[in-house]
């Protein structure tokens, strides 16, 4: 990515369509036209939901039944997976496993509890390395059932696309050199806001979604004194300073903090650092907030047991400059590529299994398991991090553990979404 391009995003912000807690019945995928380049440059032709990429922010209470027919106006086949959400396996999205593939002209109704408050996503599952790059995707937040005070509460969504100067998408979503490597990368990159100013003084609410296919964003910001309070929806037990991160596809982190100046949105590259937007000044908050950032109400999640149930390692193979592996694609887990009959293990509800994630390729990835979250293990094996997807850098390894408690077939894959086309990605079964 070009400085040209980097500063191009400045200012070019795109307002997410906020449905509020009366969320649309019906989400229509369908052909749009979006505004991606700044106001003035061209429009590019997009998919998304309801008019618009990305699509509505659906919001809902904690423990409320969100109901929504998918209407599928696309000229593909599709479907909808709720991530992060621990729902029942019927409503899961992943065509073939969990239901059909919704056809052109279709629909299919879904409907399902929301057991856990914070900050998830819907996009596409069929060919998702091409229509969640094109636009099929939106936030979905369950609010707390008492939420935390803030003058303010923004959804951000961070993407990146590979973009024509006249706005047009460049073409080649399943071609085999992204496929081997990082992913599609795009050339351009900026914030997507649900709004797009603050007052000096508000006590905000950030909830971050990287929706990218690919890329990993290290994040700076300018102008926001706070705390991290959770990640991928969970909240953590002590909230911790706000520094720099990285956050993977279809990772989210949410922040609460008091706005000092304009926040932006800064993106960390080895040589240079590049503003992907910012939410400006209006003016001043004559009543700030003047207490700590507190935690946010725990999840009502199984804790793990010390000793599991079961141990398995994941192995990532395959990959450019990667090594031979028994697999029939680009890339395989422990020499598997794709789907099989079998599931890769089979869990009895309520046991809990260890993972050991094991990157033996030269590249990231991020790995999602459906229907559940995870904790990360840190190196000293104690409990870490509450998570649904775990970015396991090149050379690396990462240890989780998981209390399989829904019952179902669930997948689990790379979220570098043409990683997971081309071979990284399997299933288990919980019984």
């Amino acid at each position: 990515m070009d400085r040209r391009t980097f500063l191009l995003s400045t200012g070019a912000v795109l307002a997410l369509p906020h449905a509020g807690l009366a969320s649309p019945s019906v989400l229509r995928a369908e052909p749009v036209k979006a505004q991606i380049l700044p106001e003035g440059d061209g429009t590019t032709d997009m998919l998304g939901f309801n008019g618009s990429t990305p699509g509505p922010e659906l919001r809902v209470r904690q423990g409320e039944t969100l109901t929504v027919r998918f209407d599928n106006q696309t000229s593909e086949g599709s479907s909808l997976h709720w991530h992060g959400i621990r729902l029942d396996n019927a409503m899961d999205g992943v065509p073939g496993m969990t239901q059909p593939l919704v056809q052109p002209g279709e629909s299919f109704d879904y409907s399902f509890t929301t057991p856990d408050a914070g900050t998830f996503w819907y996009h596409s599952h069929n060919r998702s390395w091409e229509q969640v790059a094109k636009g099929l995707y939106g936030p979905l937040i369950v609010e707390e059932v008492n939420p935390p005070r803030v003058d303010h509460d923004i959804t951000v969504m961070l993407d990146d696309w590979r973009i024509e100067e006249t706005g047009a998408l460049m073409g080649g979503f399943g071609n085999m050199h992204d496929f081997a490597h990082a992913g599609r990368m795009g050339n351009y990159a900026k914030i997507l806001p649900s709004q797009n100013s603050v007052r000096i003084g508000d006590r905000i609410r950030l909830r971050l979604i990287n929706t990218a296919t690919a890329r990993v964003f290290p994040v700076r910001f300018e102008g926001l004194s706070g705390q991290v309070v959770a990640l991928d929806g969970m909240p953590l037990a002590t909230p911790r300073p706000i520094e720099d991160f990285e956050i993977a596809p279809a990772q989210r982190v949410d922040l609460i903090g008091d706005v000092t100046s304009a926040i932006k949105f800064l993106f960390i590259l080895r040589d240079d650092i590049y503003e992907m937007g910012s939410l400006k000044i209006e003016g001043e908050n004559l009543t700030p907030a003047n207490t700590p950032v507190e935690a946010l109400p725990a999840p009502n999640v199984l804790q793990p047991k010390e000793t599991p149930d079961q141990s398995l390692s994941l192995k990532m193979e395959g990959g450019a400059m990667g090594g031979r592996h028994a697999g029939d694609d680009i890339w395989a887990f422990n020499g598997v590529s794709g789907f099989k009959d079998a599931p890769f293990a089979r869990f009895k509800r309520g046991e809990t299994a260890h993972f050991e994630l094991i990157n033996d390729t030269s590249f990231a990835h991020g790995i999602h398991l459906h229907g559940h979250h995870f904790y990360e293990l840190n190196r000293d094996g104690s409990v870490g991090d509450l998570r649904d997807t775990s970015l396991v850098q090149r050379g690396a390894s990462q240890k989780i553990s998981v209390v399989f408690d829904n019952p179902g077939k669930w997948l689990l894959h790379c979220h570098m979404l043409g990683h997971q086309a081309s071979g990284m990605k399997t299933w288990v079964e919980v019984l």
